[in-house]
């Protein structure tokens, strides 16, 4: 297979500085790398704050967007064993981890202290051809639709691992704060195929009818209702069983600790710069409530989301468009105007 010199990608060299779509070198894949030649990218808003440079770890600079990339494996380092040319690939947020300390002995390798990140520490999917390793690079099945499945490479596995923490029963109320965005809409789905009552809270044209058509139960606009935890309580008879919260809203989120049901959980997902979780102490022990934090998920919740994926049971809504357009589409982004998820076409 042949593999150009160059590629196109979008790069920027400092935080909240020009994007820029241009001609970059092709990366080499380290021996324990695969090279994959991204088709599709899923833009997550992750990527956004990447670009802004909005959270406490710096970022790689200059850097390379991008964790949501799915393709075709087109080279392989020198020790690796587990792929083979031609094989579907993805690429998630953890590119990489030690495997050797205490978190990646118990799975929990996302929260190794030495976490390679792509789209952040490790140039990710908004180029042509990109590095990942071996271990951690999903395996996609053959014949998946890869602009379809890109989005479930962060945002899917994401919010499965966000409703397992949860530890909700078949029948159970789930609220979903941010229902009808990219992480919301996937998490409307797994949780319906998971057995939950699922009540959507967001606010926006088109986003009630998105929910809907996901199988969402029951809605609140925050741009209408007066009292957001009034309403959920109402809705569910006592409260959610647990909360997933996927907005970008500071108020959203301290907002969840007051209609999570009694014994619940509120789960953290959706992060927006120096955002505070408030949570009245005398509430929270009376009523016996968690605040967990979730973060992407680990290889066997990455094998487990895509599997849902691959049985039709999620389904992403996607905006397909050329990769040149992202700096419109972090700016619909930062407006609140999207339902669903962009992908990007590499190609274009």
């Amino acid at each position: 297979m042949s593999i150009p010199e160059t590629q196109k990608a979008v790069i920027f060299s400092e935080n909240n500085g020009p994007l820029e779509y241009k001609d970059i070198p092709v990366p080499k894949p380290k021996p324990n790398e695969i090279l994959i030649h991204v088709r599709y990218s899923g833009v997550c808003h992750t990527d956004l704050h990447a670009w802004k440079g909005d959270w406490p770890l710096p970022t790689k600079l200059p850097l390379v967007g991008g964790h949501e990339g799915a393709g075709e494996v087109v080279a392989l380092g020198s020790d690796v064993k587990n792929w083979k040319i031609g094989d579907l690939a993805g690429i998630k947020w953890l590119n990489g981890s030690c495997m050797s300390c205490e978190a990646c002995e118990q799975s929990h390798e996302s929260n190794c202290p030495d976490a390679d990140l792509s789209g952040y520490t490790h140039d990710g999917s908004f180029q042509q051809y990109a590095t990942a390793d071996a271990v951690q690079a999903a395996h996609i099945p053959a014949g998946t639709n890869l602009a379809e499945v890109a989005p479930v490479l962060c945002a899917g596995i994401t919010v499965y691992k966000a409703l397992k923490s949860a530890n909700l029963k078949a029948g159970q109320w789930v609220a979903i704060s941010g229902a009808a965005g990219g992480l919301g809409s996937l998490a409307v789905q797994y949780a319906r195929a998971m057995g939950l009552r699922v009540l959507g809270i967001d606010g926006g044209p088109g986003k009630e009818e998105l929910f809907k058509t996901l199988g969402g139960e029951c809605f609140i606009d925050f741009t209408k209702e007066h009292d957001i935890a009034e309403a959920v309580i109402k809705a569910t008879n006592g409260g959610a069983h647990g909360v997933i919260n996927v907005s970008v809203s500071e108020g959203a989120i301290s907002a969840s600790t007051k209609y999570v049901r009694s014994c619940g959980t509120s789960v953290l997902v959706g992060m927006p710069a120096g955002a505070i979780c408030k949570s009245e102490v005398f509430d929270q022990v009376v009523r016996s409530t968690k605040i967990v934090g979730s973060y992407v998920g680990n290889r066997a919740d990455t094998r487990e989301a895509l599997d849902f994926f691959a049985r039709g049971l999620v389904k992403a809504p996607i905006k397909i468009v050329g990769l040149s357009t992202l700096p419109e589409i972090f700016e619909k982004m930062e407006k609140g105007l999207i339902a669903g998820r962009y992908v990007v076409d590499t190609s274009k």
